[in-house]
């Protein structure tokens, strides 16, 4: 017992000792601090890269996509529930969100390119786009729309005979929702064919 305090006695001093400049435990304690405040740091960026002020605030997604979400039904409704950009274009869970943090540095990659710079670029690209969209919340299975729309909460008495029997089929069919609302917030592609 005594010789384990011993030992126990010198790694504290060691961890303690100063070298050159620093001791190993001011080093640790430094780099913990920098350490939260990086990490503090990174988490404001990406919550305030979900923010309807950030993804506005190029022209291109102003002029084109906001001015046709304010249009839609997430914009403004009877219940006055609002969904902004992120609610459908960033997934909630965290490991999920900063992989589709990753992917937007293509996109950015692409607003400074000029890619969609003019009204007739995005329109030019806005099929591929969509497509791209579409495909990646299928393969979700349209995650972030049940953040809010659940299956178990729809009241099929309340929605309109063939809403209510067209949800009802989706459902046995497992289909998502992606695969039955397109163009819900945004205006359909040019040369869009529906199945």
């Amino acid at each position: 017992m005594q010789m384990n305090n011993i030992i126990i006695g010198r790694l504290w001093r060691w961890f303690w000792r100063p070298s050159r400049r620093f001791s190993l435990g001011a080093i640790f304690i430094i780099g913990g601090i920098a350490g939260i405040i990086l990490w503090g740091g990174f988490n404001t960026f990406m919550e305030f890269s979900n923010t309807l002020t950030f993804c506005t605030s190029c022209h291109e997604m102003e002029a084109i996509p906001y001015a046709e979400y304010k249009k839609s039904v997430h914009y403004k409704n009877a219940s006055g529930v609002r969904v902004i950009c992120s609610d459908c274009h960033v997934p909630k869970e965290w490991t999920a969100k900063l992989l589709r943090k990753m992917r937007a540095t293509n996109e950015l990659f692409h607003w400074m390119a000029g890619t969609i710079g003019t009204r007739d670029k995005f329109e030019a690209k806005r099929l591929e786009l969509a497509e791209h969209v579409w495909a990646s919340m299928k393969a979700s299975d349209s995650r972030e729309c049940r953040n809010c729309h659940i299956y178990e909460a729809m009241d099929f008495h309340k929605q309109s005979r063939r809403a209510a029997r067209k949800m009802q089929q989706g459902i046995e069919e497992g289909k998502t929702c992606i695969e039955c609302h397109k163009g819900i917030a945004h205006r359909l592609p040019e040369g869009y064919e529906d199945d």
